[in-house]
């Protein structure tokens, strides 16, 4: 059954406040664009970080959402692109990278990689 719930979206970087009825069956970020609103996205599929959230109240479904561990998402965290709401929800904007960088900056400059020499073409 369709239901729908108000959804509240406060940029941290800018302070600006973006508030919309969104229907349980769309993906948040689509109900927001029909709406006119202009959100950070990336690959729609739930595999980047760029329109990353965190949950201030509410809940939400995102089965999809590949790009946010499930510890990330214990912790409020959810992305747009592939989130449907259950109940109404407030959202404050994350800072570029931060999900990312929460999931693997642990990471960074921690292995054993190496240049790699470049590549050999031949040519035909």
């Amino acid at each position: 059954m369709k239901k729908t719930f108000k959804v509240t979206i406060k940029n941290k970087e800018t302070g600006k406040i973006y508030q919309a009825d969104v229907c349980s069956d769309e993906y948040i970020l689509h109900e927001f664009e029909k709406k006119g609103f202009t959100l950070p996205f990336s690959c729609r599929n739930g595999c980047c970080t760029s329109c990353a959230v965190k949950i201030i109240s509410g809940k939400l479904e995102q089965p999809e959402a590949m790009g946010v561990s499930q510890s990330l998402k214990d912790k409020g965290y959810a992305l747009l692109c592939v989130a449907k709401a259950t109940e109404d929800l407030e959202f404050e904007t994350t800072y570029y990278d931060e999900v990312y960088e929460l999931q693997f900056g642990q990471y960074f400059g921690k292995g054993n990689t190496r240049i790699a020499p470049p590549w050999e073409f031949e040519e035909e």
